[in-house]
């Protein structure tokens, strides 16, 4: 029911394997960087916000070689990466670009290496194998988590060592820039900067991270995918981002971050309702993250599920990210209760499909988790994944 989390010595491990059967000799250099979740603060980082995400036991690993000898019929040596994701091989010059081009999944390691060569973090000619064991369009940052293993590669290769908001930053350039998503800064810091046994209170205006213990054995952190996927470039992350820099300007504030709830429930004539809206959750849902992060540290878990469920709410009513499976699956957690485990649920990630989080009693989590997939397939017809996971580390390179 549960899936089991795989080390990331084992997938180091598997993608040490296929880098010898793809370009016939062994790796030199092998890294991680984790995905993450969000426990509370969606669709806040791209307004100064304070988010509480976690990195998670699911990795992306890239093993790589330099290419020191050239290929009688490659005059110009440059990158080949082979994902085992996706099943596919690209390949580009020196200096060139992907056939693929931007928005394409190999875009998030060119958009990484082609900014840090023009950082003089030049690679030189490499070959390289992408493989992951997190979620792909469940909203876990896989993107993020491949744009940081290759930023740790470059550092591994070159022996320079990027200062860790920086490193975050660069990979978030490259999401922008070569990939086509204007993604906020979240992700990319969790995968950096996540810490064993902590969350991460991460106010994306100073970008100051603040470490919130949960070490507790008590409770544990159930993710669910509704196997719902969604697109990011769609479009709607985008629109919601302009919304909200429109009820900003409105306001007469940098971001929403400025704005309190008693200043804008005192200027919602200067709204109309969509903008209003949107600000609404924005500004209820920093203070929850606030909450939320002093509830943990108290260990106060009915709180934070309270937040947790305000959260979702908010996102399916005044943000309208949510979906119907979203909704399935919270409506299933909150049917459960606390007598049953559960504390609180809410989706996780940009919406449209995805995961759920919920923090759950830990000697209960098969129960819930079997209670969760049962109605959740007998009134979508699908069949979701779960697993569970402790706060991971960040970055770095695999032994």
């Amino acid at each position: 029911m549960i899936e089991r989390n795989v080390t990331v010595e084992q997938l180091a491990r598997e993608a040490r394997d296929a880098f010898a059967r793809q370009f016939g000799r062994p790796a030199t250099q092998v890294v991680a960087a984790p995905g993450r979740v969000n426990l509370i603060g969606e669709h806040i980082d791209y307004n100064d916000g304070f988010v509480l995400p976690m990195a998670i036991e699911r990795f992306v690993v890239l093993a790589a070689d330099r290419v020191t000898t050239p290929l009688a019929t490659d005059h110009r040596p440059g990158y080949r990466v082979h994902s085992l994701t996706a099943g596919q091989t690209e390949s580009w010059p020196w200096g060139g670009a992907p056939a693929s081009g931007r928005g394409s999944w190999v875009s998030y390691v060119w958009g990484v290496l082609d900014l840090c060569a023009r950082r003089q973090l030049a690679t030189g000619p490499l070959d390289l194998v992408v493989h992951s064991s997190v979620p792909i369009g469940g909203g876990l940052s896989s993107s993020a988590a491949l744009e940081v293993a290759t930023a740790t590669l470059v550092e591994a290769l070159t022996g320079a060592r990027l200062e860790p908001a920086d490193k975050a930053l660069l990979c978030q350039r490259a999401e922008h820039e070569y990939a086509g998503v204007p993604c906020g800064i979240m992700d990319q810091f969790s995968s950096v900067f996540g810490r064993a046994e902590h969350l991460i209170l991460l106010d994306c205006r100073t970008r100051r991270v603040e470490l919130v213990p949960l070490a507790a054995n008590d409770v544990a952190v159930l993710i669910t995918n509704s196997n719902v996927k969604h697109a990011l470039t769609g479009g709607e992350y985008a629109q919601r981002r302009g919304q909200c820099e429109a009820a900003a300007r409105r306001l007469g504030v940098a971001s929403l971050r400025d704005c309190s709830l008693d200043q804008l429930v005192a200027h919602q004539s200067a709204l109309e309702p969509i903008l209003w809206r949107r600000a609404h959750h924005v500004v209820s849902e920093i203070a929850r993250t606030t909450q939320a992060a002093a509830a943990l540290a108290q260990r106060a878990w009915e709180d934070v599920g309270r937040l947790m469920y305000a959260s979702h709410q908010s996102l399916r009513e005044d943000y309208e990210v949510s979906c119907d499976e979203l909704d399935v699956l919270v409506d299933l957690a909150r049917e459960r209760g606390v007598p049953g485990g559960v504390f609180g649920s809410r989706m996780t990630g940009a919406g449209f499909g995805g995961c759920t989080v919920s923090l759950v009693q830990a000697h209960q989590v098969d129960a819930i988790a079997a209670h969760l997939a049962r109605g959740y397939t007998a009134r979508t017809g699908i069949a979701p994944t779960m697993f569970v996971s402790r706060p991971a580390a960040g970055a770095g390179v695999v032994n």
